[in-house]
């Protein structure tokens, strides 16, 4: 049920993210959440951004563990070893396999579009 609150420590992931050109904070889940892709709000040193955030595992990548992944617009910190918390608004779809990065990237950028209009149009 929605909005809900994950919140975690930030820990290095593969940055594949960051070579797609999304770096991302990644934690660990303790709770079991439905997979898929979220817009989000990011609470980080108690200041509030906007985010775009994936529960689940990567499975175009052959991945099992369930993690959470958040790309945090306009951010740019070092935030490994940090705790953060993510508050999730909306569901934008689910979890996805995809045959290649770029059809990968294509629907990331998809993603973040939706998301940037949902903020939008809350002000």
């Amino acid at each position: 049920m929605l909005p809900f609150t994950i919140r975690g420590k930030v820990r290095k992931g593969k940055k594949r993210g960051k070579k797609l050109g999304f770096p991302t904070a990644n934690f660990a889940l303790h709770k079991k959440i439905e997979q898929g892709i979220y817009v989000s709000k990011t609470i980080f040193e108690n200041r509030e951004y906007h985010s775009v955030t994936f529960i689940g595992n990567a499975t175009t990548y052959g991945e099992e563990d369930i993690k959470a992944e958040t790309f945090i617009f306009d951010f740019n910190k070092n935030i490994y070893g940090k705790w953060m918390s993510v508050n999730l608004i909306k569901k934008i779809r689910g979890n996805k396999k995809f045959t290649s990065e770029k059809k990968l990237l294509e629907q990331m950028n998809k993603d973040l579009e939706i998301t940037k209009k949902y903020f939008s149009q809350q002000k």
